[in-house]
């Protein structure tokens, strides 16, 4: 798609877009909530205490600072997360935490610039305080929405945590790359192990085209080169730019798609969470108590 098409597709404001993605970009970064979102950062004490402590399902944004190639911000994991936890917010009113801009990166390794990282250990225990905090604030029930690879080792580690020693709580994990079949499929047709790619790329020219450098797009693709590999390796020694896919082929149609079906996933995950009970009333004992 010749340059001078882009550029056209980039001349729009945030008073232009959807009410739900209105303001979630400058709100990461400014403090605003988006139109109609229930941030809970900007709530005072007596809205917090109108929270359902049996079905009120929180949200909270998990992102990264990490380097998104020559094109995209180091905030575009955070900014995606924030943002489909907005849009969830407004359709069904769940509170949204304020976001985990800084994830583990250690992925991304230190050649290139952007990366701010906590280590797994201490982004698990962010995690386990979060939910433990939020508890003390009558929020039982609380899904961490995920927009970056390397965090997933952290969320499974503070969630078996929470799940075994506050039975009280409910935690859950939402990769939004994985909440919908469609979604799944376009994030890993330019590669497996993708960044910054055609999926990531057409997200961010829906949510916030104004932080997307379309001029550097066309040139940006680099392949996946981890399909026989044997050991893992940071980006630098798997990509010649941090990019691994084909953003070249995003467009804003495709980051509308896939942040629709994305947000009427995660929409439907906080409506059945509101009411979902364990398939066994009473847990069964661990095994060395029985014996």
């Amino acid at each position: 798609m010749p340059g001078c098409e882009f550029s056209k597709l980039y001349r729009n404001t945030p008073e232009t877009r959807p009410p739900y993605v209105r303001g979630v970009t400058n709100g990461w970064r400014e403090g605003a909530g988006a139109e109609g979102a229930r941030r809970w950062a900007d709530l005072a004490w007596p809205e917090l205490t109108a929270l359902d402590r049996d079905t009120d399902v929180g949200l909270v944004p998990v992102g990264a600072t990490e380097q998104h190639g020559p094109h995209l911000p180091t905030g575009t994991d955070t900014i995606i997360a924030q943002a489909l936890c907005d849009a969830a917010s407004v359709a069904t009113g769940a509170p949204v935490l304020p976001a985990i801009a800084i994830g583990c990166s250690y992925g991304h390794g230190t050649e290139l610039p952007g990366q701010l990282s906590l280590s797994p250990e201490l982004l698990a225990a962010v995690l386990r305080e979060y939910a433990q905090w939020a508890a003390q604030s009558g929020l039982r029930r609380l899904l961490f929405v995920n927009a970056h690879f390397g965090n997933v080792g952290a969320l499974l580690s503070a969630t078996d945590d929470l799940r075994l020693h506050r039975t009280d709580l409910r935690v859950g994990i939402a990769n939004w790359w994985a909440l919908d079949q469609v979604v799944s499929a376009e994030m890993t047709a330019d590669g497996d192990d993708v960044h910054a790619n055609r999926a990531e790329t057409a997200l961010m020219m829906h949510i916030a085209p104004e932080l997307v450098h379309v001029g550097r797009i066309r040139d940006a693709d680099d392949p996946d080169r981890t399909g026989s590999l044997v050991f893992r390796y940071t980006a630098p020694a798997l990509s010649t730019n941090g990019v691994t896919g084909r953003p070249s082929e995003a467009t804003p149609q495709l980051g509308a798609k896939l942040f629709g079906l994305t947000v009427d996933a995660l929409v439907d995950r906080v409506r059945r969470g509101r009411l979902e009970v364990s398939p066994l009333t009473v847990s069964p004992e661990p095994a060395e108590r029985r014996a």
